[in-house]
């Protein structure tokens, strides 16, 4: 730890106006030198006790850099500094926040107003005090000091340890305690949304770590046991707070043990994206640990050969084959949850998983290993690797991937609709997801018209807002009229709708035109037609009605 610290803090203050001119040895010297006259002036001048001086000291690099930047004369020395402090007192707080291991750049923003120095209030370090003496890492305090809003550090010596001692009263050791309350910051508050799920979360711990015996497999280091909290938060997450899943985890602790935080995040984010509860998630990782073992991100798929592995019927794999041209051909792993939910099968095929036959993700991938692409893909591809703007069409191409588009000739040819970057093309699609039309609705719809994906979002919105509050209409006629959103709102839209309501309200027709014979009409067959239902309406029409400017549509 002494040498980490040493090389951060060698890195931001090596390069300031008064270790320039220090040879690499020098600077080394002059860094060990200024953490200890930070550690005498906190400890002699300050009367902060000497270990807490020290860990002040030792892990407040870019505060101490910047206190070593403020040296005049262009040299550093142990009684330049010395000097320095005795006539310039320094904000203990800054120093005492950034140590315990809050990010320098938030450090500001927990300072107490008006106060400098610890003597104004003491509270902090008491409390930092008490919890160090318990065997809690001095650079890990600020974990708990952010997430509980800092209640942990307002609470007296004797609540803290109180509150400490309740802890191993569950049976748990200083180290388990300690990883707990890292990972499990909450434990502290006792505001009525934690404390209910205070008493739950600890009988699930004590269930798993003494129970089902995880302590015998966890080496009994602060760092060990933090990393298996984390873990277990993981799944403690999935299950929004409800601590019942103690039985599940400590029956399946081989995934705890045997898998890496970040392995499990990036599975059940994965799975999270088949659109299911969370709670199912943390269900079928627990129960199918298989799955932690393979690859889901590189591996190219048939996706109707992989449909028919897992067992959709043939009636199924019909209607796929007709209504969903779209998703076929090879997908990359990776696409597999967007393909599922563009296939509308995202329930289907995760619950075939759930319940007991997980395995034949990976038996798919070992029966067949190597998929080719479509030939239109591929000359697809080679037409945008000699296109002027490679990498965005390329972009474009994954971003279509990414919503469940297959590696097939109809999603290159609907490149050229697309028109946008990446971050602008995924706002308009959340913003027909937003509006209630489901997932594999929209990737209909944008088969059917690709450039309403080329749609400023505001005006998707009031397109829509116009469709439904104004029209009275159901946003699902939008699946088989997208169209609808490509049409000029104030120069087709509206006008005509307008029109169509004044010859009802005057009894000139009974008939209820559709909202694609209403919008979609030319101007030259909408007069036609207007002509037919009464011989005054055209000129009605254009006096009243017909906008002055027509967009280009």
């Amino acid at each position: 730890m002494f040498m980490k610290s040493m090389i951060l803090l060698y890195r931001h203050v090596s390069t300031t106006k008064v270790f320039s001119k220090l040879p690499p040895k020098s600077k080394q010297l002059a860094l060990t030198q200024a953490q200890q006259v930070l550690t005498d002036y906190l400890h002699a001048t300050r009367s902060l006790p000497y270990p807490y001086a020290d860990q002040i000291a030792k892990n407040s690099f870019l505060s101490l850099s910047n206190l070593i930047s403020k040296l005049q004369g262009g040299s550093f020395s142990f009684k330049s500094l010395v000097k320095f402090l005795r006539y310039n007192p320094i904000n203990e707080f800054e120093f005492f926040f950034e140590s315990i291991g809050i990010n320098y750049s938030k450090v500001h923003s927990f300072l107490p107003h008006n106060k400098f120095f610890f003597s104004e209030d003491g509270s902090l370090l008491d409390a930092a005090a008490v919890l160090s003496e318990f065997g809690f890492p001095w650079d890990k305090l600020g974990l708990l000091y952010v997430e509980t809003g800092g209640s942990v550090f307002k609470r007296s010596v004797f609540e803290l340890k109180g509150r400490l001692c309740f802890f191993k009263r569950y049976g748990f050791c200083n180290v388990q305690v300690i990883g707990v309350c890292l990972a499990f910051p909450f434990v502290f508050r006792d505001d009525e949304e934690h404390g209910s799920q205070f008493h739950g979360l600890l009988d699930d711990l004590k269930l798993v770590f003494l129970d089902f015996d995880l302590a015998a497999s966890v080496e009994g280091s602060v760092d060990s046991w933090y990393e298996v909290c984390r873990k277990i938060r993981v799944f403690y997450d999935l299950n929004d707070g409800k601590y019942k899943i103690g039985e599940l985890i400590g029956r399946n602790k081989s995934v705890i043990l045997e898998h890496g935080e970040e392995e499990l995040i990036r599975k059940v984010e994965y799975f999270c994206r088949f659109g299911v509860k969370k709670e199912e998630v943390a269900l079928l990782i627990l129960q199918s640990s298989e799955l932690l073992n393979i690859n889901l991100e590189t591996p190219v798929i048939n996706v109707l050969k992989l449909l028919k592995h897992v067992g959709l019927s043939s009636e199924g794999l019909k209607d796929v084959r007709r209504n969903y041209v779209h998703a076929l051909g090879t997908i990359k792993m990776s696409n597999l949850p967007s393909v599922m939910r563009a296939l509308s099968l995202h329930e289907w095929f995760f619950n075939k998983l759930k319940d007991g036959d997980h395995h034949l993700l990976p038996s798919y991938i070992t029966t067949y290993p190597n998929e080719g692409q479509d030939k239109d893909y591929q000359r697809g591809l080679e037409t945008i690797r000699v296109s002027r703007t490679p990498i965005h069409n390329m972009n474009k191409l994954n971003f279509l991937h990414a919503l469940g588009f297959g590696e097939n000739g109809f999603t290159m040819s609907i490149l050229n609709d697309l028109h946008g970057n990446v971050s602008e093309l995924q706002e308009r699609f959340d913003c027909l997801m937003n509006s209630g039309i489901e997932f594999s609705k929209v990737c209909k719809m944008i088969t059917i018209r690709p450039r309403i994906l080329s749609q400023n979002p505001e005006i998707l919105v009031q397109k829509i807002n116009f469709l439904c509050q104004d029209m009275g209409n159901n946003i699902e006629i939008l699946v088989a009229f997208p169209a609808y959103l490509c049409h000029d709102l104030e120069s087709r839209i509206k006008p005509r709708y307008r029109f169509h309501m004044w010859v009802k309200e005057r009894g000139l027709t009974k008939k209820n035109y559709s909202i694609a014979s209403m919008i979609a009409t030319s101007n030259k067959n909408f007069v036609a037609r207007i002509s037919r239902i009464h011989p005054a309406a055209p000129k009605h029409w254009f006096e009243q009605f017909y906008p002055r400017k027509l967009s280009v549509e």
